[in-house]
């Protein structure tokens, strides 16, 4: 009896909120939910409680730059209530093609996608979850793969695009290899969309956000990136100036704020992949495919630079992959949420650290390699054990194979490793499907992508 009451009570519970979805616009008649209408009135909620206009446009110069979060567990917390509401609408069939990643599932089953392609920058989680982009900007179309002139780069490259002052969505007419002679010196309210098309940006400069704000990096290709330097590289209509020696990154953050990486597929540059340094914060780094490259990931300038204790970043979804050797990533001071990705090649450790860091490790899968010396998981860089054994590492619901382990310290020690096994298979039994489709996708307009 208490069980048919309990399922009674359940059905009519279901059938209020279906009826309240459909009054708010979430179902439409045909019974689809539109999930990014559900994240948009969250955010639509946010920016009221804030005090700001949502329905306003935005621009490079009207929008404060927002920093760190003064409760980063409670983003964390905010990451996992999203994570669990994509796969509990999956379980439920709302979402035919979902996969339980709330990301992917808030844009990729629309066929429509790319009529709607800004519908993306609502779509963010984590500490970047509020970089926009371009997004209340028009679209700028990539016509000319060339970067000729860096100081004077002609309308239609990328180049041109990026240094604008308005905010921009760009895209690209078809599919191009961009052989960048500098650094692509990015401007604030910027998304580089490369969906629908083949983009390679590769064996050149590669792309530097330095002191800017709301940076969407998607869909394109990123590897074999050169040092370059000492040249005259345009920075704004209105700038440019001289750059010394850039070290060769795929994507470099530098003093910069609100910025997502997702879906790109990243390899084999001559420093990091994703470097981000020197006070920059609320950023996700997510849906990314990382191969054949020695130090992937480093987060924080140096053990002396304390403004990076401001450093806020989440790395969920992530698939990293075949040639890898450390730093996924390597961590100085901030606050740091490894969510849900894949780890399935490393050489000397996965998550290393110093000066300090959090890190939070929840529901990841790490397989580790068969050579007996490189099974852990964790590594504290020059750092001796009296120093670290204070600092807050915790595993959470992490598969651990292959003999792999975390060393836990700080608060996180006094969580058992039985515990978080237990945990840690149900929550990274998703992980496969979590991150199928991780870095650029192969899109084509008319179909979900």
């Amino acid at each position: 009896m208490a069980k048919s009451l309990l399922a009674w009570l359940a059905l009519l519970a279901l059938g209020l909120l279906v009826l309240l979805a459909g009054g708010l616009g979430w179902i439409d008649a045909g019974g689809k939910i539109h999930v990014d209408r559900i994240i948009a009135a969250g955010r639509r909620s946010l920016v009221e409680k804030k005090g700001a206009n949502p329905n306003s446009s935005t621009s490079a110069s009207s929008v404060p730059v927002v920093g760190a979060v003064d409760d980063p567990e409670m983003v964390a917390s905010e990451v996992h209530m999203a994570i669990n509401a994509s796969t509990s609408r999956r379980e439920l069939g709302f979402l035919s093609c979902g996969t339980g990643n709330p990301i992917d599932d808030c844009w990729r089953c629309d066929p429509n996608w790319q009529l709607n392609r800004r519908r993306l920058a609502d779509c963010g989680i984590g500490f970047g979850r509020n970089a926009i982009g371009g997004r209340d900007g028009r679209y700028y179309v990539v016509t000319d793969s060339s970067d000729d002139d860096p100081v004077n780069p002609r309308p239609g490259t990328l180049r041109h695009a990026v240094i604008q002052d308005e905010s921009l969505w760009i895209v690209f007419k078809r599919d191009m290899v961009i052989n960048l002679k500098q650094e692509l010196i990015m401007n604030s309210f910027k998304t580089i969309d490369g969906r629908g098309v083949s983009v390679h940006i590769a064996d050149g400069a590669c792309i530097t956000i330095q002191f800017v704000t709301n940076i969407i990096i998607h869909g394109v290709n990123i590897h074999d990136c050169k040092p370059t330097g000492n040249a005259m590289v345009r920075s704004s209509p209105s700038h440019y100036g001289w750059r010394t020696m850039a070290d060769g990154d795929a994507v470099s953050i530098f003093g910069a704020s609100h910025v997502w990486v997702d879906h790109c597929s990243l390899s084999n540059c001559a420093d990091g992949l994703v470097d981000a340094i020197m006070g920059s914060t609320a950023i996700t780094i997510s849906n990314n495919y990382f191969t054949h490259h020695n130090e992937v990931m480093l987060l924080g300038h140096s053990d002396s630079y304390e403004r990076d204790k401001a450093m806020q970043v989440t790395i969920a979804f992530n698939h990293f992959g075949e040639g890898l050797i450390q730093r996924m990533p390597r961590c100085r001071h901030g606050y740091f949420h490894v969510v849900n990705n894949d780890y399935t090649h490393w050489e000397m450790y996965a998550i290393g650290g110093s000066a300090n860091p959090t890190i939070n490790s929840q529901g990841n899968r790490y397989l580790a390699p068969i050579n007996p010396f490189a099974k852990e998981v964790t590594k504290r860089v020059e750092t001796e054990q009296y120093v670290w054994k204070g600092w807050n590492w915790r595993s959470e619901g992490d598969l651990l194979l292959n003999g792999a382990y975390f060393t836990p310290s700080g608060a996180g020690a006094s969580a058992s490793y039985s515990r978080a096994s237990s945990l840690g298979a149900k929550s990274s039994s998703m992980v496969a499907s979590i991150t199928s489709g991780a870095g650029a996708l192969f899109c084509r307009g008319g179909s979900a992508c």
